[in-house]
């Protein structure tokens, strides 16, 4: 894994725009979820992950790939924090037509960074 990018609103401004590749935007998600990956092992390490992550996603799950983690990660948004990226950024939204479930899902993990940053 490459270093990450700093959890700053460019970062997130980056997601958004599509500046940060997916992989990028994955690994941003596992490591504030707790996710580590252990080089000497191999293997990635939860123990730092919450329970019910670990349980149903002993590895990390890509996010932008994949409908299922993404809606576990919606649902994990405070109901408060669920209009951070229009609050916060002012992020107005996409145009229709101009955006698909990637885009989306782009969006969602940009909102639960975001509220790791703002709480």
């Amino acid at each position: 894994m490459a270093e990450l990018p700093p959890l700053n609103t460019e970062t997130i401004w980056a997601i958004i725009n599509e500046e940060i590749d997916d992989a990028t935007v994955n690994e941003l998600v596992w490591h504030y979820l707790g996710y580590r990956y252990d080089t000497a092992s191999e293997n990635w390490d939860s123990s730092n992950v919450a329970e019910d992550w670990q349980k149903e996603y002993p590895v990390p799950p890509d996010f932008i790939a994949n409908r299922p983690p993404i809606v576990k990660l919606t649902r994990s948004i405070p109901q408060e924090n669920k209009q951070l990226l229009k609050e916060k950024l002012g992020f107005k939204g996409y145009k229709i037509g101009e955006f698909g479930p990637r885009q989306t899902r782009r969006a969602t993990a940009a909102n639960w960074l975001l509220g790791y940053v703002e709480f």
